[in-house]
């Protein structure tokens, strides 16, 4: 019986990795789609996301029967509720990507964002998709290490969505006021990609630790 609720523990672990493989690859075709133009890759990013909602449920439906069933303590319960947890946050991830593709649509045939911030953008694609293989990674290890290298992987982030707003506060914005708001939003999209990698690596930390923190500061106070 024990094996078998330790194969299924397993097996939640392996779709919320399976998750962040699923999210990252729809936040880089959302990038294309936004920095290309790309009508039919962002309509495949958001047709995309159903699939990425539907593995979260079985996530859940998992956990949920595990619970009802083992009645789990210690580690494991820890495990398990903490596995609904993350793929909540992973799934808020796919979200965002549909949100950047739902803004190239929403502009196409034009561009959402204007081209001197193209390569501002396509850094904060890089950055996500580090993060998201981060988490990953952390996930199938339960490595506390890995989970605090996504916190210092998203100061980056957070480097560039500072960066975006200096352009948009700058003397030499000239693309209007629609323009400002979409680049706004869609800043704040891959920087909240980069908060939901942070909250899944701080419960990587609980899972293992017992305690709350992805960050070196806060593990060294453990």
């Amino acid at each position: 019986m024990r094996d078998a609720f330790h194969d299924d523990l397993d097996k939640v672990s392996d779709d919320l990795v399976e998750m962040t493989t699923m999210v990252g690859a729809a936040m880089q075709r959302a990038t294309r789609a936004l920095l290309d133009a790309d009508l039919s890759a962002a309509e495949s990013v958001i047709a995309a996301d159903d699939d990425i909602d539907a593995l979260r449920r079985e996530v859940d439906d998992r956990a949920v029967d595990l619970l009802a069933r083992q009645q789990p303590v210690a580690t494991d319960l820890r495990m398990v509720v903490t596995a609904m947890h993350m793929a909540s946050d992973i799934e808020r991830m796919g979200d965002l990507a549909r949100h950047v593709a739902k803004a190239a649509r929403r502009r196409y045939p034009d561009g959402a964002v204007p081209a001197e911030l193209h390569g501002t953008i396509d850094r904060m694609a890089q950055v996500a998709d580090r993060l998201v293989k981060a988490t990953g990674q952390a996930i199938a290890a339960k490595d506390v290490q890995g989970a605090v290298e996504i916190g210092r992987i998203d100061d980056e982030m957070d480097d560039l969505h500072r960066a975006i707003f200096a352009e948009l506060l700058g003397h030499s914005w000239d693309h209007g006021t629609e323009a400002a708001v979409d680049t706004t939003l869609i800043s704040r999209y891959y920087e909240r990609f980069g908060d939901h990698a942070v909250a899944v690596a701080g419960r990587i930390v609980y899972l293992v630790t017992g305690r709350y923190g992805s960050s070196a500061e806060g593990l060294s106070r453990r």
